[in-house]
């Protein structure tokens, strides 16, 4: 995609991306989930374990028929035509963004685990793949890599160890057609930049001087050696 954005719709912390996508349209064109498992190259199980998984968290997206006169096959449901047509609207409004917004943080490595490093920064304590020898280090954090929770809203089994958090507040809701911009005070003069959905604003009920999370998955995190500092 244009600019690097990863367009994801989530629901109650499932994401559907765009391999869902792929393997839904590949549905459609096949009639049958099997044989689309096979033109993409995917095996059935797991194919059949991710529909099942989405379907848990989105709603009903294939029927099967069984075999009969006419033999068996899969089609998709109307929500799930309607999932589709949200993603595509999502991606092309990220499609549509003119570069990666994201926000650089400055850190020090205090404690290494492997390729993991723990990086204390100004916003606070983050967990992300650093440099081998770098020990002043700049944290960047992409804007459709971050997803927002309210404060009350406590983190799923081993998310902790998983996921990055950052409270702060709402001090910026910029709305486009399909996204929307929102700035997040977390302790730097710059607030921290997040792109999501209008509908996980809307979940949120989310408005500016309202608190909120900010969480970002460890692994996605990067640390780059700080401008000046040896490695």
């Amino acid at each position: 995609m244009d600019a690097g954005f990863a367009a994801r719709l989530r629901a109650d912390g499932m994401s559907f991306e765009a391999r869902d996508a792929e393997l839904l349209r590949a549905v459609d064109e096949h009639r049958s989930l099997n044989a689309a498992a096979d033109a993409l190259g995917r095996s059935f199980s797991r194919a059949h374990a991710r529909i099942t998984a989405l379907e848990a968290e989105f709603g009903p997206l294939v029927e099967r028929q069984r075999g009969g006169v006419g033999g068996g096959g899969s089609e998709l449901t109307d929500a799930a035509r309607d999932l589709l047509a949200r993603f595509e609207r999502l991606r092309t409004a990220y499609a549509g963004t003119a570069a990666v917004e994201e926000t650089v943080l400055d850190g020090q490595v205090t404690e290494r685990d492997g390729e993991m490093a723990t990086v204390e920064t100004a916003a606070g304590t983050v967990r992300a793949l650093a440099p081998e020898a770098a020990e002043r280090v700049e944290v960047t954090l992409r804007a459709d890599a971050i997803t927002l929770h309210a404060p009350d809203d406590p983190p799923k089994t081993g998310e902790m160890s998983a996921r990055n958090r950052f409270q702060g507040e709402a001090v910026d809701l910029v709305p486009g057609e399909t996204i929307v911009r929102v700035g997040v005070d977390v302790g730097p003069a710059e607030p921290l930049v997040v792109l999501v959905t209008h509908d996980a604003i809307g979940a949120l009920d989310l408005a500016v001087g309202d608190p909120v999370v900010a969480s970002f998955k460890a692994t996605a995190t990067r640390a780059t050696a700080a401008e000046g500092a040896s490695e």
